[in-house]
């Protein structure tokens, strides 16, 4: 059974799952070239953690996503984008999702959390559109939008969009 859209079916069993970053990623998507054209790319998981807790809504989540391991196909973008004007990966190699609490509601359910970029720290709430699994493993897939700026990314005004798309991958293995 899974969580599709707005019908919570999937009960994951209590415990720690612990995230396989081999089989886990993070996609994004964001208009450029004054919103003509649509960059897609991918960020690695690096580790991380579920632990599902009774009740269901007090589970969280720890994830942590490689800054420099950002792939869009280009290489003199992706070095570009490494650089202090966007993502500063010499400073901040890491971006972290702590995952607190999960709403269940009638139109979405929600994972309210932080995400911190370039060390700077702030509310998300990715929507869960799929989990499921069984005994000893979980899948996720959740989506959200992220404000580039909002984390001190604002290299590009103008020449690219201030919002990116976030599709999230996850799988976790029970500890």
């Amino acid at each position: 059974m899974a969580i599709h859209g707005n019908a919570v079916q999937f009960r994951p069993d209590v415990g720690t799952y612990v995230i396989d970053p081999a089989q886990s990623s993070v996609r994004f998507r964001i208009r450029n070239f004054f919103g003509l054209v649509v960059v897609r790319g991918t960020f690695a998981v690096a580790r991380g953690e579920v632990v599902v807790a009774d009740p269901v809504e007090s589970s969280t989540v720890e994830a942590v996503i490689s800054a420099a391991s950002i792939d869009t196909g280009n290489d003199k973008r992706d070095t570009h984008v490494r650089e202090a004007g966007f993502l500063d990966v010499a400073t901040h190699a890491e971006m972290h999702f702590r995952g607190e609490r999960v709403e269940a509601g009638d139109e979405a359910h929600l994972l309210h959390g932080r995400l911190t970029v370039r060390g700077i720290g702030k509310p998300a709430a990715l929507t869960l559109d799929t989990v499921s699994g069984d005994e000893r493993r979980l899948v996720v897939h959740a989506v959200t939008t992220v404000d580039r700026y909002a984390f001190g990314v604002t290299k590009g005004k103008g020449s690219m969009g201030r919002h990116l798309t976030l599709d999230i991958d996850v799988v976790a293995e029970r500890r």
